[in-house]
């Protein structure tokens, strides 16, 4: 609903301030509004002597919350809406409403509206009319409507053709973005349609899965991780809803952002929650992060997939919450808001669009090397289990810590050892430290056990450590191993 509002009045008790359904307004506000004026109501319950004071010190307080709001040095004005209380004799005169009518007409202002694109419609009430047919009123948000024209309400997957339509109390035979018009059709049962969406035909998507970009709401506490659910509000209803999130490969977190797109071309790195200054950052990004700052992309996406379909147009606001936090606990249940970017149509989503997805874990396996068997291959052990099939990893390459490059040969005997070769050679410091560490092992296996065992710690203070890097693709059905 707040993405009708051109202009929003924010209503704080000026006894108690900010609450928590005020700052979840405010947060709302945000996102889909782009004027505000807050009201202080209440300031008779205010002693008259210090009223004026206490005013100020709430006016100041509200400046300071709105400081770092896109509704910086907004209007407040202080109001009794009703002096006394619902209670009260309507003879009691409210306090200060006339000038916030004037504050109000200072503000008003023409949005630019635009009738071109898909008509499209907020209906927020439905009633019949004996004779007439079934009214629906409400905000159109795009296109334009006229009479005569077919609508469709994909709620019901009926079209019906406008009868006739209203603007307060007026007829008129055409209405576009922002008017708020009643359109009557002809008869279908009211109760099957309390609020929804109404459209051009066909324009509207019913979809069980998407890709939106999105950005944490600052005030949401805790980190909002991957395979979470969330309730997600998205067209006209709110659905439950599982995410993952990703980002850009890390060498382009400081791509430009794209806006209102989504490149299935490029790659994506999964991410085990949104990142963000206080997530635990994911391993990569510790790599990439060498002056101590977390790198954060500038731009990040989520996957939603929907516990039931929903309907609703391309491009169109997505805000996830988590509704089923105690109400009065004191803290925001808005967890992040994005844009909806691509839907998913069909119900087999998983197979048949998923795997267009490029989104990539990186792995990183480790080793050691165990003996030198000649100058250009070597025995590694420790990187698989003793049941892993070593033939699947075979031409990948690896890198020893002393820093030569090698690939995977094959398995070496059955306790999951591996021969690596190294096409350019052993370094000779290498082959010196890997003969002094095999003579040391024997001469310890001579004797008795114990000193096998205090050997290998001695030995074990500096092995040559074997890595293996790839990347695998979440949605890759063959589960492919990739290395660059």
């Amino acid at each position: 609903g707040a993405q009708i509002i051109d202009l929003m009045m924010l209503v704080i008790d000026v006894t108690k301030g900010m609450q928590t359904q005020s700052a979840e307004c405010l947060v709302i506000g945000q996102i889909a509004c782009q004027k505000m004026v807050v009201v202080l109501n209440k300031i008779d319950l205010l002693p008259e002597g210090k009223r004026q004071s206490a005013i100020e010190k709430m006016t100041k307080k509200m400046q300071k919350t709105l400081e770092n709001t896109k509704f910086c040095g907004c209007p407040i004005v202080a109001v009794a809406a009703k002096p006394g209380g619902p209670e009260a004799p309507e003879s009691e005169n409210p306090l200060g409403v006339s000038e916030l009518i004037e504050v109000l007409k200072s503000q008003a202002y023409l949005p630019s509206r635009d009738p071109s694109g898909h008509f499209l419609m907020a209906v927020d009430h439905c009633f019949s009319i004996k004779g007439q047919g079934t009214v629906m009123t409400g905000t159109i948000l795009s296109g334009s409507v006229s009479l005569g024209d077919n609508v469709e309400i994909p709620a019901l997957k009926v079209t019906k053709k406008v009868k006739s339509m209203q603007m307060f109390h007026t007829p008129v035979t055409y209405a576009i973005q922002g008017d708020r018009v009643g359109i009557c059709v002809t008869q279908f049962d009211p109760k099957l349609l309390e609020r929804g969406l109404i459209c051009t035909p066909e324009s509207l998507h019913t979809i069980h899965a998407a890709i939106i970009s999105l950005k944490k709401i600052q005030y949401f506490r805790g980190a909002l991780q991957t395979k979470a659910k969330f309730h997600i509000t998205v067209g006209h209803e709110t659905v439950m809803g599982r995410v993952m999130f990703f980002s850009p490969a890390p060498a382009d977190f400081n791509e430009e952002i794209q806006e209102n797109v989504f490149d299935f071309e490029k790659d994506y790195l999964y991410q085990e929650e949104y990142l963000s200054k206080d997530s635990n950052s994911s391993e990569e990004n510790k790599e990439n992060d060498q002056a101590g700052e977390i790198q954060l992309p500038r731009q990040q996406w989520a996957l939603l997939e929907f516990e039931k379909p929903v309907t609703c147009p391309k491009l169109c606001l997505v805000i996830g919450s988590k509704l089923d936090t105690d109400i009065h606990a004191n803290t925001c249940r808005l967890a992040f808001h994005g844009v909806l970017l691509q839907g998913m149509e069909d119900k087999n989503y998983t197979e048949t669009f998923l795997p267009k997805l490029k989104v990539y874990k990186l792995k990183h396996k480790e080793g050691q090397v165990e003996r030198v068997m000649d100058d250009y291959s070597v025995i590694g052990r420790s990187l698989f289990k003793k049941e892993t099939n070593i033939q699947i990893f075979v031409g990948l390459k690896v890198k020893l810590s002393t820093g030569e490059d090698g690939i995977i040969d094959g398995g070496f005997g059955q306790s999951g050892k591996f021969k690596i070769r190294i096409p350019d050679g052993l370094k000779p410091d290498t082959k010196m430290l890997l003969t002094v560490a095999s003579k040391k092992k024997s001469k310890a296996g001579k004797g008795d056990p114990s000193k096998e065992d205090e050997s290998s710690k001695n030995d074990s203070a500096q092995p040559v450590t074997i890595s293996l890097l790839f990347k695998r693709y979440v949605f890759d059905t063959q589960k492919k191993m990739i290395q660059s």
